[in-house]
């Protein structure tokens, strides 16, 4: 066996090597964010252990943000990078722990199925050309990337682009949950596939802006939770900054500038193995039109899509104690429009189970695609 050795130095990795002196105890600490206490997010090579089996633990698990999030928690590994697996995990309370026998001289850990910056970028230059699509530079980050907007419409037909409906989609405000930008990609995806007709009539009826990533800059550094000033993007939304919460400020700007008639922000939850919404019932706000929005829309998602469950989640905000610094809440009480935060595990979807990769990106990106359909069903009642 040649030496053994553990390398963070590639986008969004993040471990403290603490000891490697025996394969069967690797002993690393999560990483906090760069500018801030949150700790959760993990991803890292281990090389020189090919046909050697391994055991790898977490010493400070019990200290991260959220620690009831590896309760019945399975870490995802990789070979190529490129197919990612879920390996038998434990936690004791205090301890996370994995291993396997790698099959090459290099393997990758990861919490969560990541997505990459270049493929935030290939993405991007996927749609160059499209005939449906814009893309507009909002501003830069603190680190200096591009916050782009994704604008789609069909412009061909014959309706005034001042009778559409606005719809946003953000994703990613926290940089760990890479599973928002897989969904991104997925709902992008079906939006301009000119052979399904769902699309074809929300392109006609619709414009759509999405900002497929909204922490470059924290995705990047590795963080779970915040930005490269240590921001959490989601509590910022009733005073961004360009000084500490430039992503923010940016897109709430053009939000302003544009009008919002539905909005969709994409998350992960460590804790919960459901998919599932939160919505606007706690905003002073709050009327009957916008709570027989909401229902319309979850049932459409529930008739459509196996994968979505209103049974768990995080229940309702009793009225008037709404956190208006978070986007949905912000979006819906300024717009008086249906907000929502879509919430994807960590884990899997215990009700539907898939025990070779759990919940991964090619799952997330089929619940992207779905999201159309309960859009559809909603759509002439948005205002």
């Amino acid at each position: 066996m040649t030496q053994l050795h553990i390398s963070t130095e590639f986008d969004s990795g993040a471990i403290e090597v603490l000891s490697l002196a025996d394969p069967q105890d690797i002993q690393l600490h999560i990483r906090r964010d760069n500018a801030s206490d949150f700790a959760q997010w993990f991803h890292f090579s281990l090389q020189g252990a090919c046909g050697v089996p391994v055991r790898l633990r977490l010493l400070n698990a019990g200290q991260s943000a959220y620690p009831k999030g590896w309760e019945g928690y399975r870490a995802v590994a990789s070979h190529d990078r490129q197919h990612w697996f879920r390996i038998d995990t434990e936690f004791d309370g205090q301890v996370l722990s994995f291993g396997l026998t790698p099959e090459s001289q290099c393997v990758y850990f990861a919490y969560f199925e990541p997505y990459s910056y270049e493929r935030h970028l290939d993405l991007l230059a996927s749609l160059t050309g499209c005939r449906h699509v814009t893309q507009e530079r909002l501003g830069s980050t603190l680190d200096g990337r591009d916050m782009t907007l994704l604008v789609l419409t069909d412009a061909h037909n014959a309706m005034p682009l001042a009778q559409k409906k606005k719809v946003w989609l953000i994703a990613r405000q926290h940089p760990g949950e890479a599973m928002a930008e897989w969904f991104a990609e997925g709902c992008l995806q079906r939006l301009l596939d000119g052979a399904d007709p769902v699309a074809r009539v929300l392109l006609t009826q619709c414009v759509f802006y999405v900002v497929p990533n909204m922490n470059p800059d924290g995705a990047v550094r590795g963080n779970l939770r915040t930005n490269a000033a240590g921001a959490n993007l989601n509590r910022e939304w009733a005073t961004p900054s360009l000084e500490s919460s430039p992503e923010v400020f940016l897109v709430r700007q053009k939000m302003l500038q544009l009008g919002v008639d539905l909005c969709l922000d994409a998350h992960g939850d460590e804790g919960l193995p459901y998919n599932f919404v939160a919505g606007c019932e706690g905003n002073p706000g709050y009327t009957p039109r916008l709570e027989a929005l909401e229902n319309s829309f979850k049932s459409a998602w529930l008739a459509t899509c196996p994968d979505f469950q209103s049974t768990h989640g995080y229940g309702r905000t009793p009225a008037g104690e709404s956190n208006l610094t978070l986007a949905t809440k912000w979006v819906g009480q300024h717009f008086d429009c249906l907000s929502f935060t879509i919430e994807m595990p960590f884990k899997d979807n215990a009700d539907l189970p898939d025990l070779r990769v759990g919940w991964n990106g090619e799952r997330s990106k089929k619940l992207g695609a779905s999201v159309l359909l309960p859009i559809l069903a909603v759509l002439n009642r948005l205002r």
